[in-house]
Formats: structure tokens, C-alpha cells, sequence
């Protein structure tokens, strides 16, 4: 997970030092206005600097930005929330023009320089912004503003549930309909194909979430779906049997559209492999599930492998993909630089030296799909670094 934090004041700043410090495990970029460098203090004849201006050694990567949509065009694609510290109409105009679909935007999020209160401004449910503003509420202790009905009356949408799942809904036009039938009071039917892999992962977390659930066979949804119009008697009157009822289905199948279904796919899961000249297979394979088990999964959640054209011939990453029946994808230096360039990876300067280019599993996971996010920055195994990536 990835989060950039913006702030134009010293006590936006002093409050980007403490959301850092509360988000343990997320990369935090904090983008800093210029005139929060301590030479541009000096430069202006400030005698001391602003609060917070110099006063705080910040515990992330901090960038210092001269105007902010300047940095919006990358930042928007780069990062999975977006914290604004200053005013919320800033914050909409800044992100407006990239604005896209609730299912791949990231998380915004505002917040007043105080911290007094903390706003879920985009991306609520898919994104995570009501979640997020929560936790950050509670470290804060902030005030969490969040607007979403659902949210408001302790409804669970199944969008949200998607986000927990690691899952896509579609179609996207449909969740309306069942949000909007949440909050009249109607329950929604859940239905778990039985051939979905890591079914029994799903099954836990539906639980953990206390979502009842019926186990279904997919290849029969059509069927099930015809059976639940059925015809019956009532008074001597024929009547159409569940024609309300709404079904929320989880598979890895592709259905056609249904006014009545709203599907949860499994989101594509890539992982981006760098490894020692001659590490065996098994090591791989450890490796995988390590950095599979630091997300809840077991292995065979992965969709796709991806590493250096440099290791195009390295056996024990050939049998690993072979062994866990994936494809495998191997990506010339240019297609990693343009990653590196489009994402603001990181860049080690010992990999770079040996292979041309200084990070190879983020950006060649990255580089299998138009539009990804990091899930798992680079962790180191034995002989071996693994990134994962969620496809939006």
C-alpha cells in the first residue's frame, strides 16, 4: 500500500510526522509546499521558522511540491489514498480533472489543519477512503465525517465487502440498485460458487464479516436464477416467485449481465520476481507464499508471474511457473524504466549496476496490467524478492 500525504502549513506538516507515523506497514510519501523548506524561511526573512517548518525529522519520503496539480497527474495513479491537509475545495479541484470510476480511484481523504475532523471525500467503499478515515480518526483522534448512507445506517454493501474480499464487482451500474435496496430494508442473497479457488479463504473472511451464504454449483446459476422465477399458485392466482430477490455471487466465471446478480470477481493478483543466478524452485515457491501469506492467501490466489528478460532462462523460475501452472512474464529493461518512471519506484543502486535497471519485481508486476497497485512492496526471502500487486 502506498498513501501521499499534501500539506501548505507548519501544522499540516506537524500532522503529516503523526499520519506517517500511524499508518505502520504503508509507504508514506509526504509532499511538502515549498515554502515549508527551511532555506525559504530564511529566504523570506522569517527570523524562525513556521511551526513545524524544520522542526520535525519526518519518518517518510518527503518531496517538496511549488504547485500542487503539478503533482496530481501522477500522483492520482501512483498511490492508493490521497490525504489532504489543507481545504477541501482545494483538494476537489486538485483531484477533479483524473477522477474516473469508484471502482479504481484511490482513496481522498481531507483533513483541516488541526486535525479536527477528517473527511472521506472519494472512493468510500471500493477505494477504502471510510475505512481509512476511521483508523485515522481513532489515531488522531479526529473527528470522522463520512457521508455514504450505507456507512451512516451500519449497512454492509457488498461494494465494501468486494474491497475485503479482494474482489471486483460489475456489473458497476448495478451496485446502485443494491445499495439503494439495502437501505429500504431488503437482504441481499449471497451465493459462493464452489469451484472459486481459495474458496475456503473466502468462506472465512464471509464469516469473519457475519454474511450468511449458500454454496452453489456456478455452472448452474443460470438454472438457479430460472428456477427462482418460477411460476407459483397463490389463491388460484398466478404469481411470479422471487422476481425481487437480489443476488450477490462470488465466482472467477465471466456471466452474463443480470439486473437481478451483481458479480464479485477475484481482483487479479501478480506477483514480480527478482532472484540469484541458480536459486532452486522450492526457494521460489517459499518465497511466493511468504509474501502470499503477508496478504491472507495461500499461493494459489497468484494469477501471473513476472520478472527481467535477464531471467528469461533461469530454470528455477521457469519450474516454480510451470509447478503452479501460471504464465509467466519476462520484461525488457525499457518496459521497467517506464514503470519506475510512471510509479516513482525505488531504485537500488547494486541492481542497477548488475542488470541495467534499478528495481525489477515492482516494476515488472506492474507492468502486466494498464493500471496496478503495489499490495506488497519488495520483501527479501532467501535468494529471492517478491512483489505483489492487485490489478485495479
Amino acid at each position: 500500500m502506498r498513501y501521499a500525504v499534501f500539506a501548505s502549513t507548519g501544522n499540516g506538516q506537524a500532522l503529516a510526522e503523526r499520519i506517517a507515523a500511524a499508518c505502520q506497514g504503508v509507504r508514506v510519501t509526504v509532499y511538502l509546499q515549498e515554502k515549508l523548506l527551511p532555506e525559504q524561511g530564511a529566504a523570506q526573512g522569517q527570523t524562525e521558522p513556521e511551526q513545524g517548518n524544520g522542526a520535525l525529522a519526518l519518518s517518510s519520503e518527503v518531496r517538496y511540491y511549488k504547485r500542487l496539480s503539478e503533482e496530481m497527474a501522477a500522483a492520482f495513479s501512483r498511490y492508493d489514498a490521497l490525504i489532504f491537509i489543507m481545504a477541501a475545495g482545494i483538494a476537489v479541484r486538485s483531484v477533479a480533472p483524473y477522477v474516473a470510476s469508484k471502482l479504481s480511484d484511490p482513496a481522498v481523504l481531507v483533513l483541516d489543519d488541526r486535525g479536527q475532523n477528517i473527511i472521506s471525500l472519494l472512493s468510500g467503499h471500493m477505494g477504502g477512503a471510510n475505512e481509512l478515515t476511521r483508523f485515522l480518526a481513532e489515531k488522531l483522534c479526529s473527528n470522522p465525517v463520512i457521508t455514504t448512507a450505507t456507512d451512516v445506517n451500519q449497512l454492509l454493501a457488498p461494494d465494501v465487502l468486494a474491497g475485503r474480499l479482494d474482489m471486483v464487482p460489475y456489473p458497476k451500474e448495478n451496485l446502485v440498485v443494491f445499495n439503494g435496496a439495502l437501505l429500504r430494508g431488503r437482504k441481499l442473497i449471497y451465493w459462493l460458487d464452489s469451484s472459486l479457488k481459495c474458496r475456503a479463504e473466502y468462506e472465512r473472511r464471509l464469516r469473519i464479516n457475519h454474511v450468511p451464504y449458500e454454496v452453489i454449483d456456478g455452472s448452474e446459476l443460470a438454472v438457479r436464477l430460472e428456477s427462482s422465477r418460477s411460476i407459483k399458485m397463490a389463491d388460484g392466482k398466478p404469481e411470479a416467485a422471487g422476481q425481487d430477490e437480489l443476488y450477490v455471487v462470488l465466482s472467477g466465471r465471466q456471466y452474463k449481465a443480470d439486473s437481478r446478480v451483481l458479480y464479485l470477481a477475484p481482483r487479479r493478483l501478480i506477483a514480480g520476481i527478482g532472484c540469484r543466478r541458480g536459486t532452486s524452485a522450492a526457494l521460489i515457491l517459499a518465497a511466493l507464499q511468504g509474501a502470499c501469506g503477508c496478504l491472507g492467501w495461500q499461493i494459489d490466489r497468484l494469477d501471473r508471474l513476472a520478472s527481467t528478460v535477464v531471467k528469461a532462462d533461469e530454470q528455477g523460475l521457469l519450474a516454480a511457473a510451470e509447478g503452479l501452472q501460471l504464465p509467466i512474464d519476462f520484461f525488457e529493461n525499457q518496459s521497467l524504466e517506464e514503470a519506475i518512471e510512471r510509479y516513482g519506484l525505488s531504485e537500488s543502486e547494486f541492481v542497477k549496476k548488475n542488470i541495467g535497471v534499478g528495481n525489477v519485481c515492482e516494476a515488472a508486476a506492474l507492468c502486466c496490467t494498464e493500471r496496478g497497485r503495489i499490495a506488497l512492496p519488495k520483501n527479501k526471502y532467501e535468494k529471492v524478492t517478491v512483489a505483489l500487486i492487485w490489478e485495479r
